[in-house]
């Protein structure tokens, strides 16, 4: 058996940039990607940390995105933020509309960035993270193609569409979570068919829309929505908001990259941000005080706040560094290796 191959920070960080810029990116996007990748990697989000860039290299290749995108930031409403991807990586666009979002939800108490014609492939937690390590409260979420049927259907039509909120902590991690409103993840399917692991029975169906334990037959089919009803609403929900409302598209509307270059991956994005300072004013600390009782009833039964792992694995991270399956080292270092002529300006 391999043993995974184990990288600093710094070197992670290298692989990625140096990946990126053979690929054709500008300096903006190899950047805003490596700054997610890495993250990813670091809080051991495996399914989105440096496995992704393969795909985004892939993308880029088959001209599914602009990797020389220069985002436009434009002045939608009082409260409202665009920012038009114009089909590059969602995370330069949205590190661009940031400061503007902020400074409408101070003023208003509440704001919303809506970025359109991005390619969306990384975690929602950082975005968020980005909002409450600002004193915001903020939510963030996005369609994807059509890789989940409804509950009750058998054929994939909506995507799976994560939803990500983060709340400010005085002196403490933010509240954070981040989902899929699928049983799981895409990445995760893909990481178990790397792997040659069956999958639970729960995750997808064949496309035959019979349940499957295969990580082929599940990517082929349809992957399930969590909690059935309940999960297919709320992944219809995030599919009218940042699809409809912010004039994109719907996952069903979209699809992956491909050699012929008819794929149609670009999609939008939602991201609202709420200010305590606003709400509350001079009382705004004390909502946050008043907040941390409720965290403290939940450890006080022995549960735990979400995120608590990722936030246990970025501390080790920062001294142990990451690790990374030897294959998928291979893989990526490949990228730098490989002479193929990619994407520029």
């Amino acid at each position: 058996m391999e043993h995974d191959i184990t990288l600093s920070l710094e070197d992670a960080q290298s692989l990625s940039q140096r990946i990126l810029r053979k690929t054709g990116f500008s300096e903006g996007h190899v950047e805003a990607i490596t700054r997610s990748m890495v993250a990813a990697q670091r809080d051991e989000c495996h399914s989105h940390g440096l496995y992704r860039l393969l795909g985004i290299v892939e993308t880029a290749r088959m001209g599914g995105l602009d990797p020389q995108a220069v985002p436009e930031v434009i002045d939608q409403a009082p409260g409202i933020v665009k920012v038009d991807a114009h089909y590059g990586s969602s995370l330069l666009a949205f590190e661009q509309g940031l400061a503007p979002l902020q400074e409408k939800a101070e003023r208003n108490g509440i704001a919303v960035l809506m970025i359109n014609h991005c390619f969306h492939f990384s975690a929602l937690w950082s975005e968020v993270e980005a909002l409450s390590a600002r004193g915001l409260a903020g939510l963030a979420m996005n369609p994807t193609h059509a890789f989940v049927a409804p509950a009750g259907g058998v054929r994939a039509l909506l995507g799976t569409n994560p939803f990500a909120f983060s709340w400010p902590r005085p002196g403490g991690t933010p509240y954070t979570f981040d989902f899929a409103t699928s049983v799981v993840a895409r990445g995760e399917i893909e990481l178990h068919r790397r792997a040659g692991n069956a999958i639970p029975d729960d995750w997808a169906l064949d496309d035959q829309g019979q349940p499957t334990t295969e990580a082929t037959a599940a990517l082929a089919g349809a992957m399930l929505p969590f909690g059935g009803h309940k999960g297919s609403a709320l992944s219809t929900m995030i599919e009218l908001l940042a699809g409809p409302l912010i004039g994109d598209a719907l996952s069903h509307e979209t699809q992956a990259a491909n050699e012929d270059g008819t794929g149609q991956p670009c999609h939008g994005e939602l991201v609202m941000a709420l200010s305590p300072r606003a709400f509350l004013g001079e009382q705004s600390e004390a909502g946050l005080l008043h907040a941390e009782k409720l965290f403290e009833e939940i450890l006080g039964q022995g549960a735990r706040l979400p995120s608590k792992r990722r936030f246990e694995a970025r501390a080790r991270s920062l001294t142990s560094g990451v690790s990374i399956p030897a294959a998928l080292y291979r893989d990526l270092k490949a990228l730098v290796d490989d002479n193929t002529p990619r994407p520029h300006a």
